[in-house]
């Protein structure tokens, strides 16, 4: 089964220096998952929930470092 990198698609998207460009890597990435097989979308599926739950521990982590480093005081 492939192994999607979403990880270059979030970057991507982050440094996009326009909404247009943000519009248009979603758009490349909405592509992707049309391509796919059936079984493919289920892994697809599995793999975005899995990226989509570390970013947002890895926010959440650095939420409270910042916290309790007192940034929010």
């Amino acid at each position: 089964m492939p192994d999607f990198n979403f990880k270059e698609f979030h970057i991507r998207s982050i440094n996009a220096a326009t909404d247009a460009e943000r519009a248009a890597i979603n758009q490349e990435l909405k592509a992707v998952y049309a391509s796919l097989s059936e079984e493919e979308k289920v892994v697809f599926n599995q793999q975005l929930q899995q990226f989509l739950v570390r970013q947002y521990k890895a926010i959440g982590d650095e939420y409270e470092a910042l916290k309790e480093g007192g940034a929010f005081n």
